[in-house]
């Protein structure tokens, strides 16, 4: 490997098999004495560019967007604590006592399988309640997932943190800060003098690209829960694989939690595709999408009406959603046999 110089500027980052230099500060700006981080903003932008995917998509999935936005904020707001909560577990040590510390996330801290597990609990919740069908939300979700982890990991480049081992890679990157932390011991057995690997990019890539060809696959999905599924088994697949290579890993003992769970998901979900593809090649006319039940397509009618405001009240709406409740199992093996 070759050797680079000591970095002593913090905030600069180099790729040198690129000849590549930045000069980027965390802090973006400070108003009223707070400093507003760049990691919060960027998180921010891919929470917006997510949101602006997949609102006018809904209906794609038989869901109506209004209805469907509380379930979204409420998943929002449980995937951020959800993450904070997972990685001040696994980092106890260092915050407990402090909950100033535990609260802020303005310089990073926060864990992505945390995140899906509480946007997905939060969601389930509300879906619940609103009486949202669960996996067509899922299906059209997730591909937000893809765009806010692909934008968002960009976050780890601005604060220089969540590299690699050292690396020869064309795409090797070195920094003031990334020294400082191998020199800290902070990411101990690496070479401070020489370059780590990006996973932050080999995530944003993978994720972006995943993006690409399951939103294209999505119109040609066999049942509801697929995107899900292939969601699972796409960024398992990529998690296993840049969790090895990283230097901060959570860690219980020797073994590293994402990787674990990564490769758990990953292959629970390919089982699960593959006993799905068995069971619609049996019986085809068994399956069928939300989007093309007569419930979906009353229900978004209905939806209309009260915006246009044909239909003032919520009465034929509370009623076919309390039917649907009321006949659940029937209409589910009429369909496609899944519990939504």
């Amino acid at each position: 490997m070759t050797d680079i110089q000591a970095i002593a500027d913090p905030f600069e980052i180099q790729f040198p098999h690129l000849n590549w230099t930045f000069h980027i500060n965390p802090t973006a700006f400070t108003i009223f004495g707070i400093d507003i981080q760049w990691y919060g903003i960027i998180i921010t932008f891919g929470l917006v560019l997510a949101l602006l995917y997949v609102m006018p998509k809904m209906k794609r999935f038989g869901l109506d967007a209004e209805t469907a936005l509380d379930a979204i904020i409420g998943g929002v707001l449980g995937g951020i604590v959800g993450a904070r909560t997972y990685y001040v577990i696994f980092n106890w040590e260092d915050y407990k006592g402090d909950i100033k510390a535990i609260i802020n996330t303005r310089n990073g801290g926060l864990a992505i399988y945390g995140g899906i597990i509480g946007a997905i609990a939060v969601g389930l919740i509300i879906c619940k309640v609103r009486k949202i069908k669960f996996l067509p939300m899922l299906d059209i979700t997730v591909l937000g997932f893809l765009i806010g982890q692909g934008i968002g990991r960009w976050g780890n480049f601005v604060n220089q943190e969540a590299f690699g081992t050292n690396t020869d890679s064309i795409f090797g990157m070195t920094g003031g800060e990334i020294q400082a932390t191998i020199l800290s011991n902070r990411a101990s057995g690496l070479n401070y003098l020489q370059p780590v690997h990006p996973c932050f990019l080999y995530e944003s890539v993978w994720c972006l690209l995943g993006f690409l060809l399951i939103s294209l696959y999505s119109r040609k999905r066999k049942y509801d829960g697929q995107i899900l599924l292939m969601y699972m088994t796409w960024y398992g697949m990529e998690r296993f694989v840049v969790e090895g290579l990283r230097t901060d890993s959570l860690m219980i003992g020797s073994l590293r939690v994402s990787q674990i769970l990564s490769a758990v998901i990953c292959i629970i979900a390919i089982a699960i595709q593959i006993f799905m593809l068995i069971r619609i090649k049996k019986n085809p006319d068994k399956f069928v999408l939300y989007c093309n039940t007569d419930e979906s397509k009353q229900l978004l009618e209905q939806a209309r009406k009260r915006r246009s405001g044909e239909d003032d009240d919520n009465e034929n709406y509370q009623s076919i959603t309390d039917n649907d409740e009321e006949n659940e199992n029937i209409q589910e093996e009429k369909s496609n046999g899944t519990d939504y």
